[in-house]
């Protein structure tokens, strides 16, 4: 039966990758006629997929604003995961406290009402006038950005656990750190990784944002210089750069969540 089961994953696993590759191959085609077959889309406007194959060479063999595309990506990965990383932690223990109980959510929402509304983006003046044009500033608007989804989705997680496994809990005595770890969490981990998936989305887009300003090298650095160069072809390589490193941050994000909840990725 385990064996049919995983028999069954896989054949549905190589049918969504074929069906993703045909949709890729469908978009690239039309990408193409669009632009060098037909000329319909000027190449200053956006360029054919032959200029963005070689602004890809550029970057990884020569380099482009000041650095390798891997140079690049490794940098703004490093620092979306060090600020959701801290961000996420001190997001879901706030939620679930706010959660489960009504004392925390008294003293801490009015504070917390107050900062939901600022955009991350907003933080960035702020930030380079306390800590510069370093990492440090990046690490603060990232932290921001992905600490307010955390704590929300947690928050609802908690309260949208069946009153019936509190009432089991009290009545077993569960009490203290047995509690977190026995009732709320594991109640509140579906709505947890929820925001977690939307702190990781709003982590990426604030850092390409921040690193706009005074970066030194990074994906968002890539952008504004091909901007100023008026270089579509690079524009797009960054796009599609910083694409690619926040989908392969998603699926390990994936692979956390099923580790996590084996019996949702057995269903």
């Amino acid at each position: 039966m385990p064996r049919l089961q995983a028999g069954a994953r896989l054949a549905a696993a190589l049918r969504r990758a074929a069906k993703a590759g045909l949709a890729v191959a469908v978009v690239g085609l039309l990408w193409q006629a669009l632009t060098a077959w037909s000329g319909f889309i000027a190449p200053s406007t956006f360029p054919a997929p032959a200029e963005v194959g070689s602004a890809l060479r550029q970057i990884s063999v020569d380099g482009y604003a000041n650095a390798l595309l891997w140079q690049h990506a490794w940098r703004s990965v490093r620092l979306v995961t060090m600020g959701f990383v801290v961000a996420s932690s001190c997001g879901v223990a706030l939620g679930l406290a706010m959660g489960a109980s009504r004392d925390v959510e008294a003293f801490v929402n009015p504070v917390f009402m107050l900062l939901r509304p600022i955009p991350p983006l907003a933080w960035i003046p702020l930030a380079i006038v306390w800590l510069g044009l370093g990492d440090a500033a990046k690490i603060m608007v990232i932290f921001f950005a992905a600490f307010v989804p955390s704590v929300i989705n947690s928050q609802a997680g908690v309260r949208q656990i069946d009153a019936a496994q509190f009432e089991a809990a009290a009545m077993l005595g569960v009490r203290g750190w047995r509690y977190w770890q026995q009732v709320l969490l594991p109640g509140a981990l579906p709505s947890i990784f929820t925001g977690l998936r939307l702190s990781l989305q709003a982590s990426w887009t604030t850092l390409v944002a921040a690193e706009l300003v005074g970066a030194v090298a990074g994906l968002g650095q890539i952008l504004n210089q091909a901007a100023q160069d008026i270089y579509p072809a690079m524009i797009v390589v960054g796009m599609a750069a910083v694409a690619v490193c926040g989908w392969a941050m998603t699926l390990a994000l994936g692979w956390v969540e099923r580790r996590a909840m084996p019996w949702r990725a057995a269903a």
